[in-house]
């Protein structure tokens, strides 16, 4: 990732979210959410490449309270590099500014709660994504940091399907919005998405990280047996009341 436009194309793909410019000053564009939209856009299946929707949501939200739209991604050109100003949590701040030396204290914003990545190519695009979600969820209690949470909790051997884990983050109506987050995980290694499938077991042709032979790979090495492309439930599904899972992320 090294331009604006990747950066506030995957800032945007976030549910609720919005571009501004508010200095009049094209140098600073930054992406905002509307914290109380989030889980109303989550139901109603918000996408990225949905325009016409996506168009519609930003406009109730930009119109909306203002005192609930924050920004997490800021971007600036400086010294020659695209720069993001990201919000960073007490935990990560200290690992990313000492693992990468283009990850540093915030450029004219709290050095401790902030941080600014300059895309001069030396940071892992999985890396900057992760700084960015980590940002987004920082700002809002949101579905989809909730969506990965119930992701988390999928036990080795098992799987679970969409409507399952809309219903371990808490809202049994957004189930669209599962395989939106999914589709955007940042963290594949440790957001296991392979164990989701469809309400008949079948594997996902979609599967972001490969197709589904790809996906059916993950889930064997898991120890699920898959044919033809799905999964047998009975067997390997999960029971939701038997998962543990807070809401309190």
């Amino acid at each position: 990732m090294k331009t604006r436009e990747e950066a506030l194309k995957y800032g945007l793909s976030f549910p609720g979210t919005y571009q501004e410019a508010p200095f009049h000053d094209d140098n600073w564009q930054l992406v905002r959410v509307n914290t109380a939209m989030t889980s109303v856009v989550a139901e109603n299946g918000y996408s990225s490449e949905n325009n016409s929707r996506k168009k519609n949501v930003s406009d109730t939200i930009r119109n909306s309270d203002n005192s609930k739209n924050k920004v997490f991604l800021w971007t600036y050109e400086r010294n020659g590099f695209m720069n993001l100003n990201v919000k960073t949590s007490t935990e990560w701040r200290d690992f990313w500014r000492s693992t990468y030396r283009s990850v540093l204290p915030g450029y004219h914003q709290n050095k401790e709660h902030w941080s600014t990545i300059i895309l001069d190519g030396s940071i892992p695009d999985r890396e900057i994504k992760r700084m960015i979600a980590e940002s987004y969820d920082l700002v809002t209690d949101s579905p989809t940091k909730r969506i990965y949470e119930a992701v988390r909790k999928i036990p080795h051997g098992h799987v679970a399907t969409y409507a399952q884990v809309a219903e371990l983050a808490g809202n049994k109506r957004m189930s669209r919005a599962v395989g939106n987050a999914l589709h955007h995980n940042p963290d594949p290694e440790n957001i296991p998405c392979y164990r989701v499938v469809n309400s008949k077991g079948e594997l996902s042709e979609n599967f972001a990280f490969g197709g589904s032979s790809a996906q059916a790979k993950l889930l064997r090495a898991d120890g699920v047996e898959v044919a033809e492309g799905k999964v047998n439930l009975l067997k390997y599904g999960i029971k939701v009341s038997a998962v543990t899972f807070s809401t309190q992320i």
